[in-house]
């Protein structure tokens, strides 16, 4: 407060953004400020980026629980190899790791980027970017209290990105559905689910994760007994449904002007 954004001025800022972070090997560098940029017009960039950064924080805590939890499910499976159960181990401890990091730093709030930014405009003897670090600290405050802020927001946040990863478990389990001559169980469903989310993670900085999405489903498709086939034409759908959602973000972005080197530009804020 006091700003705030309609739903479908957001949804097609999400839209826009997504579409040119796939399309660009810059991925999340141009396609989280480029939502940004996208409704600066109705809400200042500074409130945009900090809401930003909140729920991709948020998003990253709840892909990192899916992961272990998508890891706890396969090692529980009898049929697992040593090589695989090893590696779903390292990705358990990886995710505490990351939950522990997390933890610690809402504890102690260490301001690293507004420090950064200062200890950098003072080296390059930029005033600009040594006044811009006051921004940045600001920003790392919001992000900081925005629990103790805004305690009734953490619930609904919490409750959209647990319905984002079950729509996309739902998804899979549809696909393979119509693909196989007998439905796969939820489990199944939710650990390739779960192999989709370490792919477009790991791989972000691809275009559209083209080749290693349909090679990493394929792989696991093989290991869980489906066979090449399902997770190529798996990996083939889904493709399709992200096609579709980058030519309507195009659209929007054509239509707006923006561009990434613009879109990097309207960033600084």
């Amino acid at each position: 407060p006091p700003h705030r954004l309609r739903f479908m001025d957001a949804f097609a800022a999400v839209v826009a953004g997504d579409a040119l972070g796939n399309i660009t090997p810059l991925g999340p560098v141009v396609g989280e400020p480029a939502k940004a940029a996208f409704v600066r017009a109705r809400v200042p960039i500074g409130a945009a980026l900090t809401a930003l950064a909140i729920e991709n924080l948020l998003y990253t805590l709840s892909v990192a629980a899916m992961i272990a939890a998508g890891a706890i499910a396969l090692l529980l499976r009898a049929d697992v190899a040593a090589p695989l159960r090893s590696a779903g181990e390292l990705a358990v401890a990886a995710v505490a790791a990351l939950y522990l990091a997390t933890v610690w730093i809402l504890w102690t709030r260490p301001a690293i980027l507004s420090r950064s930014a200062s200890l950098l405009g003072r080296w390059l003897t930029s005033p600009a970017l040594h006044a811009r670090a006051e921004k940045v600290r600001a920003l790392e405050h919001d992000v900081y209290t925005f629990g103790s802020r805004r305690r009734e927001a953490l619930a609904p946040l919490a409750a959209l990105e647990l319905a984002f990863h079950a729509l996309g478990v739902l998804e899979v389990h549809i696909t393979l559905a119509f693909l196989l001559p007998a439905p796969p169980t939820l489990l199944t469903s939710f650990v390739l689910e779960t192999v989709n989310r370490m792919i477009t993670v790991v791989f972000k900085f691809v275009p559209m994760q083209v080749g290693v999405n349909e090679a990493g489903t394929a792989v696991a498709t093989q290991i869980l007994g489906l066979g090449l086939q399902a997770g190529l034409t798996l990996a083939i759908v889904r493709k399709a449904r992200i096609l579709f959602w980058m030519i309507a973000g195009t659209v929007l972005l054509v239509r707006h002007g923006l561009s990434a080197r613009r879109v990097l530009q309207n960033a600084r804020f």
